[in-house]
């Protein structure tokens, strides 16, 4: 593929596999990699190679690259990270070629990498699926350490010939100018030579011992904080620490002061480095002044920059020293106490500055020791971060003293919102001891505003001296405290360290004596433990000699046992030899059962088929029975017909006599309506009565009508039950008799009916004939009632008579009535009964016959069961 516009590279006798790009953050350069050790860097204006980088012979193959940025390179990074297939990733400077540090083992090899915009952390993903972070600070804390000074010889090297992969470095004057491509256009330039043994570490001492504070508070200006690079550097040039190692070396030879023998109490620090480092700075500082060694804040205030400078603990003393020399002016004079002229500056300029809020602060009782020692006293470190902790005395080390006290007045009033909504005394002191939400540029912002619009009246740095640097050779004397304080407290110190001396050694001789006690009741224990041990040891032997008699007891116990089961098996033998002849006996006598079980066999088959034949013919004939059943029953069914017509037209009859009977009755009804209440209530109370008596006459006869059923119907039951257990065991022909009997009784019964019929017809029509006089007559005395109605009523014997007169009437009517319904129904029960009775009696039969022939067979095959 072609492109226009397209970078022309050329290249020696090899093919470039690449496939890892990464640009500068200006893109000016492009480095490439792939699979080979070589980087490639182009200058993208220049559209050229101009450098090719060998990794170490380790690399085989390269799979990111990343470029590190810096905040003060202007885009133009210098640095360039590298992920080889190993898992680890190199960093590398491309102008001098130098490898800076690395990351990554092969233990834990990097997956994959990537680096904070502004260059302060490295996240990796681990090949075992772990996430690490590294803080680039961290990694080049060595490489930002300043050398000692060097002797640095400039030669003049003109008319030199320069290539691509030297890595010599270039000053020249004037305007830079790029590498012509004719020969003839040369530049001269000198050359400084540097020390190749070095390391890019030492990159900072390019830059001269003294430098420009004006350019650097510009610097800061502009920025808000030195490089990262080169803060340490610029905080020894500030501070101008003058590294006395042998005054320095005299004050650590005092070793740990007492003062600080027991810090790790007092203050708990994980790392044992870091708290090693601490308790010298502090010791150091203790033999240089007296009044260290009672600050009870000290610790406090040192231990930032012991955790920075850890690895330089000369530095570290040396920065604190001129800490308190200058920024800590006038902290001491009112020792024990706070320093009441410091807080006092500080309100002044708050007053000024936020009335509101100091008058607040006065509202809830909370003084300057209160809102402004805790943050001098740890130096803001407690609510601050590290990062904005760095930035903050970036800005304190390039100006007045004046500007730390400005830098807690400023704090509060832009965090005067919060402050404004506590009320309690806890808020406050949690306030001013934690983190808070706070932008730590505003702040600076907010105390360079201070310095500038403070009146000179109230302003610190009225009474506050310049920063002036520690001496050489030796350090200052510091005595700005109150000397008798401090030697009081130092003699009541040592006082009480006597005593502690005292008590330490008559405990140690309590301890001794305490020892020789225990070591006395030990041996005592040991004797008696020895004692009880031969005791045990004595029981224990005793045990063994009992275990071994009674062992003896068993074995002889079990060689018994053994005899006896030789006994038994001899006897179990002899009884199997029996056994077996008795056996031999056995199978032939069974050999004999079976030929005759055989013959019996054979016989019982032949009378088993001489059985099923009778069988058959028996149900032969019982088919002929069954067929001469359907005939009668044919018959019988004819009969019921002619019987049920002749009843259905009585029943057509007597409903319309009844109809009669009620129009006649309804008749009666209308003309008695005319009555007078007593009499009708008389009347009617009576006919109840003779009509209860009728009911009650009719469900007496109904109920001895139907137990004589019953009976009838048992006894017949009973004889035909035993007539037929006696027919079962006659021929068929018996049967048939039994049969024709049985027909000719039913003829006879039918005829008895027949003649109850007509008799109970008779007593219904006499029962009508009453019934008809009786409404007769009473339809004429209600008529006669009616035509004389002053008439008085009839005496109470008379209607007694009467009503007596009806009621055999009335009960002799009702009773006819009564016999008559029960008649018809007493016949179609007869009729079902008689047909439920013969079938029952063919069902008997039947199983009469099936009895018969299973008792045949069990006969015949007795005598095989016994044989068997």
């Amino acid at each position: 593929l072609s492109c226009p516009g397209a970078l022309q590279f050329h290249f020696l006798n090899h093919i470039l596999v690449l496939s890892h790009l990464s640009f500068c953050r200006d893109g000016r350069i492009l480095a490439a990699g792939g699979k080979s050790n070589h980087l490639h860097l182009w200058c993208l204006e220049a559209k050229q190679l101009f450098r090719i980088i060998q990794m170490p012979t380790k690399v085989r193959a390269i799979r990111h690259l990343e470029f590190l940025p810096d905040s003060f390179d202007a885009g133009s990074n210098q640095v360039l990270g590298v992920l080889s297939q190993d898992g680890i990733m190199r960093f590398v400077n491309i102008q001098t070629c130098k490898l800076l540090f690395e990351i990554g083992s092969l233990d834990e090899g990097i997956s994959s990498s990537v680096i904070s915009p502004h260059g302060r952390y490295i996240a990796s993903i681990m090949e075992n699926g772990s996430l690490n972070i590294y803080s680039v600070q961290a990694l080049t804390q060595e490489i930002n350490k300043p050398p000692p000074p060097l002797v640095k010889v400039i030669e003049d090297l003109p008319k030199s010939k320069l290539n691509s992969g030297d890595l010599k470095m270039k000053v020249t004057t004037g305007r830079v100018q790029r590498p012509a491509k004719s020969r003839e256009n040369r530049i001269q330039t000198r050359i400084l030579k540097q020390d190749l043994a070095g390391s890019f570490e030492n990159k900072e001492n390019e830059l001269s011992d003294g430098l420009n504070k004006k350019r650097l508070q510009i610097l800061l200006k502009g920025y808000g904080e030195y490089p990262t690079k080169y803060r340490m550097f610029i905080w020894r040039s500030l501070l101008q620490l003058p590294e006395n190692h042998t005054a320095f070396s005299s004050l650590e030879d005092k070793g740990v002061h007492v003062a600080f023998l027991n810090l790790q109490k007092k203050y708990p620090i994980k790392s044992r480095k870091l708290l090693r480092v601490l308790q010298r700075t502090l010791s150091a500082l203790a033999h240089w002044s007296a009044i260290f060694s009672e600050t009870p804040y000290l610790p406090l205030l040192a231990f930032p920059f012991v955790k920075l400078f850890q690895n330089n603990q000369l530095i570290c003393f040396e920065v604190v020293a001129t800490l308190i020399i200058n920024w800590c002016q006038h902290w001491f004079e009112y020792f024990p106490n706070p320093p009441i002229n410091i807080l006092s500056m500080i309100e002044n300029v708050l007053a000024f500055h936020d009335k509101e809020l100091l008058q607040h602060f006065i509202d809830h009782d909370i003084t300057s020791q209160l809102y402004a020692w805790p943050l001098l006293e740890t130096i803001f470190s407690e609510v601050l971060t590290r990062e904005e902790w760095l930035k903050l005395f970036d800005n304190v080390f390039s100006n007045h003293p004046s500007f730390l006290l400005m830098t807690v007045v400023a704090y509060n009033i832009c965090s005067r919102a919060p402050l404004l909504n506590c009320s309690l005394k806890d808020d406050f002191e949690y306030f001013f001891h934690h983190r808070n939400n706070l932008d730590i540029s505003v702040v600076i912002r907010e105390v360079y505003h201070l310095m500038d619009t403070t009146p000179t009246d109230i302003h610190p740095s009225s009474m506050l001296h310049v920063v002036v640097a520690l001496t050489k050779g030796q350090y200052p004397v510091f005595n700005q405290y109150p000397k008798f304080i401090v030697d009081y407290q130092t003699q009541e110190r040592e006082r009480i360290r006597n005593d502690e001396l005292d008590y330490l050694r008559e405990r140690q001789m309590v301890e001794d004596m305490q020892a020789e006690v225990d070591q006395q009741r030990v041996e005592d224990e040991a004797w008696y433990q020895k004692q009880e041990l031969l005791r045990k040891a004595e029981e224990t032997r005793r045990e063994l000699l009992l275990q071994e008699e009674e062992k003896m007891v068993q074995q002889r116990q079990r060689l018994a046992s053994v005899k006896r089961e030789l006994k038994v098996k001899e006897m179990h033998l002899q009884d199997a030899t029996r056994r077996r002849f008795l056996k031999l006996q056995q199978d032939q006598r069974e050999m004999e059962l079976r030929r005759l079980d055989d013959e019996l066999e054979r016989k019982v088959h032949m009378r088993d088929r001489e059985i099923a034949t009778t069988a058959k013919d028996l149900e032969m004939r019982h088919l002929e029975l069954e067929s001469q059943k359907r005939l009668y029953e044919k018959n019988l069914i004819r009969n019921q017909e002619a019987v049920a017509k002749e009843m259905r037209e009585d029943a057509d009859a007597f409903r319309r006599k009844v109809d009669l009977e009620e129009h006649m009755f309804h008749k009666l009804i209308e003309t008695d309506q005319t009555q007078n209440q007593k009499t009708q209530k008389l009347i009617e109370e009576d006919l109840a009565k003779a009509e209860q008596a009728c009911l009650n006459a009719d469900w007496r006869i109904q109920a001895l009508h139907k137990q004589r059923c019953d009976d009838l119907q048992r006894n017949e039951c009973y004889h035909e039950v035993a007539r037929l257990l006696r027919e079962n065991r006659r021929k068929e022909t018996e049967v048939l008799n039994a049969m024709m009997g049985e027909e000719a009784k039913k003829w006879e019964e039918a005829k008895e009916k027949d003649f109850h019929l007509k008799s109970e017809k008779k007593a219904s029509a006499l029962a009508d004939a009453s019934r008809k006089w009786f409404l007769e007559k009473e339809i004429n005395d209600a008529l006669e009632h009616a035509e004389h109605p002053y008439r008085k009523a009839v005496p109470r014997y008379q209607n007694g008579q009467v009503a007596s007169s009806c009621s055999p009437r009335a009960s002799q009517l009702n009773a006819v009535s009564e016999t008559d319904s029960a008649t018809c129904i007493s016949l179609n029960q007869r009729r079902i009964q008689w047909g439920t009775m013969e079938r029952d009696l063919m069902e008997r039969v039947r199983n009469l016959r099936q009895r018969l022939a299973a008792q045949a067979r069990n006969r015949c095959q007795m005598p095989h069961l016994l044989a068997t």
